[in-house]
């Protein structure tokens, strides 16, 4: 096994002992996946950070099930990529998402997805809507934070400080001055000053409270499914697979009158993440773990079915809420303190994810004072529009599958039950493509209003959630493609900025590299030839940012200066060379 680098002792213990305060560029409210995914980002430009949660450690409770092939792209960018696709289900486990009347009886619908194993080698040969690096994987956000986490403490080589709460904090022109305590004692606090602070403290965000942030949108919607109370039963149950009586799964829905379900796979092993809807007259606040086994029953049709309660909890859908502001002065909000959702889609997860790759770069290129303060207000510019366009497809989602109407009908024999279960089949094969089949959702993120690109809101595609359409207009992602059949676009790009240029412009490619790296950025040139590049380069050289954004496009900069200044808001050196 390879030798644990992170380091083992608390940092803030250390501090508390000495009565002494800290100093960090960023501190981190919150080891979520947005919190512990700013802190790989920071850490890996030796940007000086602290994450703080009140937890006790990364999350029990499977939470999250879904990893787009966006995020497993960024995964792939960190190094990570490989790790997190190696855990949850095994690589030989289906991933299939199936509709049942009940798991034991009538199955409705299906869409059929390639294994983790599967998915490795069929990247490499999709192209159109799924030109990618990476396919999506179908983790539980447990086993995901731990990678993160583990990650996350080798790069800033500080250990994550779980049992640590945000008391309060102070914004001032100079930096925030925060007041952090132990949450589990009456331990003394330590006081931490920060250049920024971010608030990634979840749904319930003390940060945002603090700045008197208020979420917009809708809330209390109600559905049959997916719009009010939800029962989560964290489950184990080794013998379901025995009982079974249809192909394997990785996500199970039960469509009946009488209990709306899914329940996910955690571990292909026999851990599921079963989630009910209430009823309106219910008062689950009241079960108990034999509730829970009823409730279990009830969805799947195996009343003895032989399981192990591991926790319960409840949690409300029908959620399409977004922040009104993300920055106030030097203090931010990402993740669910920036928008809730209701996890149709699984995009909630996702975009905070988003979230931190975007705030991470600004952050560590305005702290090494390679880019004005300006830079800074981009990223509720670019991200705010994506956390209410996401919000809105997952309620779409929602719509889709919890205003379909199931009824006693669903569940009777012969002809009547036939022609019910034919017409629910048809609609739940049409809702399970556009929930589950997204690259329009997932690569389709643009940035056309940000004043970081070049961009043209004339050629820019639809936006559209089942089909993504690869374009260099600035804004958006870089087009992936595979080099040699083998070798992804994506791995051979800079960490920070790249040139991405025809081998005829390479000269004027190196000379608006050189102009960037004159201003204290780190910028390289990747030249490919027209084999490589088939359509990419068609229109002249990309300037591709740290997130892997184009935010330029053309055969000639002859103000290059200018051109830096606009899309990282780079710092003119008195040495730069001319704009």
């Amino acid at each position: 096994m390879p030798a644990d680098n992170r380091p083992k002792q608390s940092l803030l213990e250390q501090q508390a002992a000495r009565d002494e305060a800290l100093e960090v560029d960023v501190l981190i409210a919150g080891a979520g996946p947005c919190g512990l995914m700013l802190a790989n980002e920071l850490g890996l430009r030796n940007v000086a950070c602290l994450v703080v949660d009140p937890k006790p450690g990364t999350a029990f409770n499977p939470q999250a099930n879904a990893t787009q092939a966006r995020t497993m792209e960024h995964f792939r960018r960190i190094g990570i990529s490989q790790a997190v696709r190696a855990l949850g289900l095994p690589p030989d486990h289906p991933t299939d998402i199936a509709y049942f009347t009940r798991f034991a009886t009538h199955e409705l619908a299906r869409l059929r997805l390639p294994t983790a194993e599967q998915a490795t080698q069929n990247i490499k040969h999709l192209a159109g809507s799924w030109s990618a690096a990476e396919l999506p994987h179908r983790v539980s956000q447990k086993y995901v934070e731990a990678v993160l986490r583990e990650h996350a403490e080798e790069r800033t080589g500080r250990r994550i400080e779980f049992g640590w709460q945000l008391k309060s904090f102070e914004d001032h022109a100079d930096g925030v001055r925060a007041q952090v305590a132990p949450s589990s004692s009456q331990g003394r606090g330590v006081t931490v000053h920060a250049r920024f602070l971010v608030g990634a403290d979840g749904a319930r965000s003390a940060v945002r409270s603090a700045l008197g942030i208020h979420l917009g949108g809708a809330t209390g919607l109600q559905r049959q499914f997916m719009g009010g109370k939800m029962f989560a039963i964290y489950l184990r149950a080794p013998s379901f697979y025995q009982r079974f009586p249809h192909d394997i799964a990785w996500m199970y829905v039960s469509v009946n009158h009488e209990r709306r379900v899914f329940m996910a796979s955690v571990d292909g092993r026999g851990e599921f993440a079963f989630h009910a809807a209430v009823h309106p007259h219910e008062t689950p606040e009241n079960w108990t773990h034999e509730d829970a086994r009823r409730i279990v029953a009830e969805a799947s049709g195996m009343a003895d079915l032989d399981l192990e309660i591991l926790s319960t909890g409840i949690w409300i859908a029908g959620h399409s809420l977004v922040a009104e502001r993300y920055q106030q002065g030097r203090v931010f909000i990402a993740g669910d303190a920036a928008h809730l959702f209701t996890p149709t889609g699984g995009l909630g997860y996702n975009t905070a994810v988003g979230d931190a790759v975007n705030l991470g770069w600004k952050l560590a290129a305005v702290v090494k004072e390679q880019a004005h303060a300006s830079l800074l207000d981009s990223y509720e510019l670019e991200r705010r529009p994506i956390g209410l366009r996401n919000t809105a497809y997952a309620r779409e989602f929602a719509d889709s599958v919890g205003l379909l109407e199931a009824t006693p009908e669903l569940e009777a024999e012969g002809a009547v039950g036939d022609q019910h279960r034919a017409l629910a089949g048809t609609a739940l094969n049409a809702h399970v493509r556009r929930e589950f089949n997204i690259p329009g959702v997932t690569f389709g993120e643009r940035y056309d209003t940000s004043p970081l690109v070049f961009s043209d809101s004339a050629g820019v595609p639809p936006d559209q959630a089942n089909e993504y359409i690869p374009t260099t207009m600035p804004g958006g992602r870089l087009p992936h493609r595979w080099l040699d059949g083998e070798r992804s676009l994506y791995d051979l790009l800079g960490f920070e900025w790249t040139v991405l240029t025809p081998g005829h412009l390479n000269d004027a490619a190196q000379a608006l590299a050189e102009a960037g790296t004159a201003t204290g950025l780190n910028v390289k040139v990747l030249a490919l030839s027209s084999d490589e590049a088939g359509a990419l380069l068609d229109d002249g050289m990309l300037v591709v940012r740290p997130d892997q954004v184009i935010a330029w496009r053309g055969a000639s900069a002859p103000a290059p200066g200018d051109l830096w200044a606009q899309v990282a808001a780079a710092v003119i050196r008195p040495d730069s060379p001319p704009p």
